[in-house]
């Protein structure tokens, strides 16, 4: 019976001292990295974005098409709502939880969970209401050049011509969904437009398949791989750039705070405020992500694009800041 202890002790030393060695090699170190898999991280990364990417966009368009019929534009508003909340349930953020628990047992590791202090949530969420304003003014600033360069090369003009007709279709599908005539609607669209994506993406995106590339590559690498997918699956030309930062950014939250609860809260209010302005001023451009501007207005927007940028750097030192204290309030 002692040698059985003794046999433990010794165990339990040895993974004791081999936890501390690999911290001491790897600052980085997460105890949370430590998973058995039965593909590689990388694999699962791309089994979730294929089966996401197949689940939602075909499966749910044909059962779309199953429901009710061909001519998609004659389906009630809020039928399409239903079925666009259910699709990103079903086929979104279920397959993030079941191929977290299929390939690596451990759900709470892959899909980590936990109530953010105030302090590091503030400062996430100054982070987007400073975002917002700044990548529509690079929106503004893109088109502009954007329209002079279509002018000019033959190519260009082509690209974006394709790039138009992409937009339009994107524009009507989110006006659809936007457009309330009553509470009861404006708060059926707010759950399907920002509750319902903030949580299911960020599960899938953020949770499965930026964690499954935390597991492989540097955890700033896994949200820039992620994001620039995240950008790729809305399918939004023009808002491209913008949707790659924000992604990058709602990834950022999620390796430094360790929760999936602050990126999901930073992609509710960044949809949410979109479908409060368009409600309140009632202004399509704010749907309109190929928006452009005159060469008088251009100047303004370069300089709160300019100022906006230097402003969110200071933000993204300060946040670097704050988990670095914390990390060395704890370790003393």
């Amino acid at each position: 019976m002692n040698d059985f202890k003794d046999d433990n002790q010794i165990k339990e030393t040895e993974e004791s001292e081999h936890l501390i060695l690999k911290k001491e090699i790897d600052p980085d170190y997460d105890p949370d990295n430590d998973l058995e898999f039965k593909i590689t991280p990388v694999a699962a990364a791309f089994l979730g974005l294929a089966g996401g990417f197949f689940l939602y966009q075909i499966i749910g368009a044909l059962l779309t098409i199953l429901i009710f019929g061909m001519n998609l534009e004659s389906i009630p508003v809020n039928d399409l709502r239903l079925m666009t909340m259910a699709g990103q349930i079903l086929f979104i953020l279920l397959p993030a939880l079941l191929f977290a628990k299929w390939i690596y047992s451990d759900v709470g590791k892959i899909i980590r969970i936990r109530k953010p202090d105030w302090k590091e949530l503030s400062l996430f969420i100054i982070g987007i209401v400073i975002l917002t304003p700044l990548l529509q003014s690079y929106l503004y600033i893109q088109n502009y050049y954007l329209e002079i360069w279509a002018k000019n090369y033959s190519f260009v003009n082509s690209l974006k011509s394709f790039f138009d007709s992409l937009n339009e279709m994107v524009e009507k599908t989110y006006s659809n969904l936007l457009s309330a005539s009553n509470i009861f609607e404006f708060i059926l669209v707010v759950l399907v437009v920002a509750i319902v994506p903030a949580i299911s993406e960020e599960t899938m995106f953020r949770g499965f398949i930026q964690r499954s590339f935390e597991l492989r590559y540097k955890k700033y690498v896994g949200a820039l791989i992620t994001a620039l997918f995240f950008s790729l699956y809305h399918f939004n030309p023009y808002g491209f750039i913008p949707l790659f930062i924000l992604g990058a950014f709602f990834g950022f939250a999620a390796f430094k705070s360790k929760t999936l609860v602050i990126p999901m809260i930073l992609h509710f209010l960044n949809n949410f405020s979109a479908v409060s302005l368009y409600h309140i001023i009632g202004d399509e451009e704010l749907i309109k992500s190929d928006a452009s501007v005159n060469s008088g207005e251009l100047s303004s927007y370069v300089l709160i694009f300019f100022c906006l940028t230097l402003l969110f750097a200071a933000l993204i030192i300060l946040i670097n800041k704050y988990y670095t204290s914390r990390k060395l309030l704890k370790e003393n």
